[in-house]
């Protein structure tokens, strides 16, 4: 909420500052406002203020909450401050009145044990602070009276007129008494939306919200001076929880520990025999229950309560889900289609003939022997269930079911931004953060001193302009200067994100690196130390434990490049919090697609492609070979490496961290408070109130995260999902419980979130279609290049004597005479297969 010059009822010197966006109190001066302010809080206030969500009276609603640290201050050294800022003419001395509530100014004689002088300077901005609030129109109340000891908490009510104002500025879409009917289906197609509405009508959720419409109230931008067209009848309702807390949110107030939290209240509790009906005990049963994972979202109410940001979360996510069905079960056809016709695949019979007595190379130097093609014969088959004709239709059509969920999901977005009145919306302009402020501020200061004379230290009158700039900026009033970050500027920031990045990547490419090592050398070892039963399963061992390698670092790699990427982007230091989250996502994004894809980029691309040949091997380090495919392709490890990671992801990341992790800083913060609390029987009996018990759930951190597990889910379900034909069913299965899992998460673990207006889902809608494009090219490459499906149609059209598959496998054999082998690279058992091995065969590149 911006006080601007229609609206403002403040001062002309105070026309800038921002109530919503109001930004880091740093260095203000004090204030001391004349506002009429609250009684003292009561005794026993549990009868009239509803344990929390409205003030001691029992009218007003508690919109916000700001909570604070405190101690006992030095009323002297405060006093002392005050006088320091009246003299040198930063605001002119007012009548000081604190609000309700204990931390009441000591008189002038009172003498107070000296403290902390931050502590003091942190109570002194929040007077200035709150002071400014009360000036804006909000009505302010402090409890320090509270279970958990030495937290306060300022309850924040936005009255009627401050509503109304701040409405209309922010043009925000209300219900006028104007209604319309909304066109009615009839004949055939009335009947067909009766059955319809019939067969679902078990999975639809029981919220007045889903309910079919007949009437909609014509919404038009709030405007003062026309009330009279607006439907009034009921003032309380009129403004939603959702919309109050849209007009009074505070964004940036936690910076040097002045404030410890900012947030709206919860309708209330949400289990209970005695609960009183309220939207999130309602969302909580009809939503975040896993009971109802069968029935729809109730979206419109999820907005309600949460604002159009997270419903478009969760709308995406519904629609998503919703479209992998049909993926899934075409995916378990062409499984299935695999498994019937595995017994009738030609090559795989070849492979599995002992009769055919192949014999193969040795997989390593000296310590591997020969071996019999036949003993890879389980991999053969398997490969089969993978890599089949009906493989390739179904890469067509995921690439075409791509395009489609991106058309779909464009469609149900302009009918939310229909439903939600969003249709005209246009996002507010977004005002610079604190942090770019302050960078502005400090280079236009800079160049003002290179016109001055050079001095070894600030004059005293440009120390107390620079002082006079910081408290202008910090305290959310816009500068006037033309001055902006260059790339000059941003230039050192620029370089360190490049070469950051650049040494990010590098390291997942020697992680990589490194599992391969691991892979060539175990199975080194192996083929040494296994009976020649055991031999014949050294390479899926040694593939699922390098799998599980990666998986692992991938899970560990995820947290640290998340944390990288947030650094990189604040030391840019851009101008907007929408620059900042799109500069975020970006970066966060590009490192994790590299960290989860590249153990497959090297199975599906590299694997096999440089290994040279029997006497003209490829070596690393002059002493390890390089990889070979098993000799029915690298699908199936692909397959392997491929359903590993992604199922892995799903259980430990997404649902195992999302559930363990908010239980255990819960619990944390439980034994904590426990330690602090009083051993007075009558305290620790006395009911919580609403915001106490919302203090202690944990803090929203944004959307991101849930959209990135999801965006990275997404890749592996479309990029190698002709590897994996049941990628969709477990990414199906898994989103069944995400969304349950995450509205849980947001009805009953977390603070309530501030109400975000927005349209469209942003910058990951770009990234789905980029995934969407790259996916058709990736999967063309994974048939082209990893299965067999090209080389046996090659065979079958051109090389085939009777026009089947038979003779395929020894047509794409080379032979290799074993009398060529270099000094020293021969196997030291010749004889292991019990006769003499003349010539051996191998796959070429």
């Amino acid at each position: 909420m911006r006080v601007n010059k229609k609206y403002s009822c403040l001062p002309a010197e105070e026309k800038g500052i921002h109530i919503i966006n109001i930004r880091a109190i740093e260095d203000i001066g004090y204030d001391q406002h004349e506002s009429t302010l609250l009684n003292s809080l009561s005794k026993n206030p549990d009868a009239d203020c509803k344990y929390g969500l409205y003030f001691r009276d029992g009218k007003r609603k508690v919109d916000y909450i700001l909570v604070y640290h405190y101690k006992k201050s030095s009323a002297g050294r405060t006093l002392t401050r005050r006088v320091h800022h009246n003299d040198s003419g930063a605001r002119s001395a007012k009548q000081d009145q604190p609000l309700p509530g204990k931390g009441v100014q000591l008189e002038m004689g009172e003498s107070e044990p000296h403290v902390d002088y931050h502590e003091d300077d942190k109570r002194f901005r929040r007077e200035e602070y709150e002071g400014n609030l009360v000036e804006a129109g909000l009505e302010l109340e402090r409890d320090e009276d509270t279970k958990i000891h030495g937290i306060g908490f300022v309850k924040i009510h936005a009255p009627w007129n401050v509503l109304c104002r701040e409405a209309e500025f922010l043009k925000l879409k209300m219900p006028t008494k104007k209604m319309y009917q909304i066109n009615q289906t009839h004949g055939l197609l009335k009947k067909i939306n009766s059955v319809i509405q019939k067969i679902t009508e078990p999975i639809q959720p029981k919220v007045a919200e889903h309910k079919p419409q007949t009437v909609k109230r014509l919404s038009y931008p709030f405007s003062r001076e026309k009330q009279h067209l607006f439907d009034l009848s009921d003032r309380d309702s009129f403004f939603d929880s959702k919309t109050r807390s849209t007009i009074v949110r505070i964004t940036s107030l936690l910076a040097n520990g002045v404030y410890s939290a900012a947030y709206p209240l919860h309708d209330g509790d949400y289990e209970g025999e005695n609960v009183e009906p309220n939207d999130r005990k309602l969302l909580c049963e009809e939503w975040a229950s896993y009971g109802v994972f069968y029935k729809y979202q109730p979206i419109d109410l999820v907005r309600k309560y949460f604002g159009e940001k997270i419903g478009l979360y969760f709308a995406w996510l519904g629609v998503y889900t919703q479209m992998l069905i049909p993926a899934s079960i075409v995916g378990i056809i062409v499984f299935l289609y695999g498994c019937a016709t595995v017994d009738e695949n030609i090559p795989s019979m070849e492979m599995c003939d002992q009769r055919n007595n192949i014999t193969m190379c040795p997989l390593c130097d000296r310590t591997c022997s020969y071996w019999k093609m036949s003993s890879a014969c389980a991999t053969a088959r398997a490969s089969h269930l993978f890599d089949n004709p009906a493989t390739v239709f179904f890469s067509v059509f995921m690439a075409l079911w791509a395009a489609t969920f991106m058309e779909h999901w464009k469609r149900k977005q302009m009918r939310l931004n229909y439903r939600w009145d969003l249709t005209g919306f246009e996002e507010e302009e977004d005002h610079p953060r604190a942090e770019y402020e302050a960078k502005v501020l400090e280079k236009s200061l800079r160049k003002e001193h290179k016109h001055k004379e050079k001095h070894r230290y600030f004059p005293e009158e440009t120390a107390n302009k620079w002082r006079q700039r910081v408290k202008t900026v910090m305290a959310g009033v816009k500068l006037t200067d033309k001055e902006k970050l260059t790339w000059k500027d941003r230039f050192p920031a620029y370089l360190t994100n490049f070469v950051g990045i650049i040494f990010m990547v590098g390291l997942t490419f020697a992680i990589v690196f490194g599992v391969i090592i691991y892979r060539i050398s175990t199975a080194a070892a192996l083929a040494i130390s296994s009976t020649p039963s055991g031999r014949s399963s050294v390479r899926v061992t040694v593939t699922a434990t390098a799998v599980i390698i990666n998986l692992v670092v991938i899970i560990i790699l995820d947290e640290v490049y998340g944390c990288i990427a947030r650094w990189l982007t604040q030391i840019e230091v851009p101008k907007t919090d929408k620059n900042f989250e799109e500069r975020l996502i970006f970066k966060a994004f590009l490192l994790k697609f590299v960290n989860a894809y590249t153990p497959i980029f090297y199975v599906a691309f590299f694997k096999g492609r440089f290994v040279g040949r029997p006497g003209d091997y490829v070596y690393i380090f002059h002493s390890f070979r390089m990889e070979e495919c098993a000799p029915g392709g690298c699908l199936m490890e692909l397959c392997i490496q491929l359903s590993i990671i992604m199922l892995g992801k799903q259980l430990i990341q997404n649902n195992l961290f999302e559930i363990g992790i908010p239980k255990m800083k819960k619990f944390i913060r439980y034994m904590k408070l426990k330690r602090r609390r009083s051993l007075d029987h009558e305290e620790h009996m006395k009911k919580k109130q609403r915001y106490e018990v919302d203090y202690n759930l944990e803090p929203f951190a944004g959307l991101t995260p849930e959209y990135m597990e999801m965006i990275i889910q997404f890749g592996f379900v479309t990029l190698f999902v002709a590897s994996f034909p049941l990628a969709p069913l477990f990414a199906l299965l898994n989103n069944i419980i995400e969304i349950r899992l995450d509205a849980k998460k947001f009805v009953t673990e977390l603070r309530r979130p501030v109400a975000v207006r927005a349209k469209d889902i942003g910058i990951w809608y770009n990234i789905l279609r980029g995934i969407g494009k790259l996916a058709v090219i990736i999967n063309a490459f994974v048939i082209s290049f990893t299965s067999d499906f090209i080389p046996r149609l090659v065979y079958l059209y051109m090389y085939s004597e009777n026009g089947t598959m038979h003779g395929f496998v020894n047509h794409t054999l080379s032979s290799f005479n074993v009398s060529d082998f270099q000094a020293g690279t021969a196997p030291n058992d010749p004889m292991d297969l019990g006769y003499e091995v003349q010539i051996c065969r191998y796959s070429p590149e």
